[in-house]
């Protein structure tokens, strides 16, 4: 849908029409066929080979989440890409960290970027972070099809809940079906190992330099026992994507620092390979 820049200058009759704050909606009234979950895939045989991401964690801390992810993608049995980005900012409170079909997952973010935008700019306020919730959800429910037939999207939503004054947690199936998850989550093809670190180390006390550390550790269990999960790679330098939620807004960590934290780790690990143990009482 493009403007007429040749005509007398104005925009199209969809710009100057009224309608719902929801960019989707516009999209789905005026040019459906750009939405993803409406196109038609051509008939198939097999599962559909894409490369997928794997793991992402989450925890919350007194001051805020911690949202994290490794850096593999996988297509089969083969490494499709060593250093791909599975988290990114939703808006300056909230991120959004991916798990699946790595295409259609990037393009949802990039999606849910644009619609709370859209939103923010129609109604001149933020959308809750409850909303925020539902819009993804609805946006994962749109792409059903495409999940029915192998190329499903799975993502893990944390932000800074400005009302509550606290980080949250949301987790997501491939139906759209949303979950508040408390303390932590994980999700994608290493989430059973991750999770069942988080279990056993996380704290509510934590503080934020602690639930970053704790982040990196189920990660590196993760990638322990789960061949599609990228553990972290000290020899080309790639490390995790660790970003941090506070009511200071988001932030990503620098390489410099999510390096700092790999290697203490690693260094921890050599004398101790399965890494810390939570006490039996």
């Amino acid at each position: 849908m493009e403007a007429n820049t040749r005509s007398i200058g104005r925009l199209p009759a969809p710009f100057l029409t009224p309608g719902s704050s929801s960019f989707m909606d516009f999209l789905g009234a005026h040019s459906p066929d750009l939405l993803p979950g409406n196109r038609q895939l051509p008939p198939l045989k097999g599962a559909v080979q894409a490369p997928h991401g794997t793991t992402i964690v989450a925890a919350s801390f007194p001051g805020g989440v911690v949202l994290a992810g490794d850096r593999r993608a996988t297509m089969g049995n083969v490494i499709a890409q060593r250093d791909i980005e599975k988290v990114f900012p939703a808006d300056e409170y909230s991120a959004v960290g991916i798990a699946g079909t790595a295409g259609l997952a990037v393009e949802m973010v990039k999606l849910f970027q644009l619609e709370l935008e859209h939103f923010e700019k129609v109604e001149g306020v933020q959308l809750s972070l409850e909303g925020k919730a539902n819009r993804l959800s609805t946006m994962i429910r749109s792409n059903l099809g495409m999940a029915m037939q192998g190329l499903a999207v799975v993502p893990l939503f944390a932000g800074w809940d400005v009302d509550r004054n606290k980080g949250r947690i949301f987790s997501y199936d491939v139906t759209g079906g949303r979950s508040e998850e408390h303390g932590f989550a994980a999700t994608g093809s290493g989430s059973v190992f991750a999770r069942g670190a988080l279990k056993k180390l996380f704290r509510e006390d934590l503080t934020e330099a602690q639930t970053t550390t704790l982040v990196v550790q189920a990660l590196y269990d993760a990638a322990d026992d789960d061949s599609a999960t990228g553990g972290p790679d000290l020899a080309r330098r790639i490390y995790p994507i660790v970003t941090v939620i506070t009511d200071e807004g988001f932030r990503k960590l620098t390489e410099a620092q999510c390096s700092e934290v790999v290697r203490a780790i690693h260094e921890r690990r050599l004398q101790e390979p399965d890494g810390p143990r939570a006490a039996l009482l």
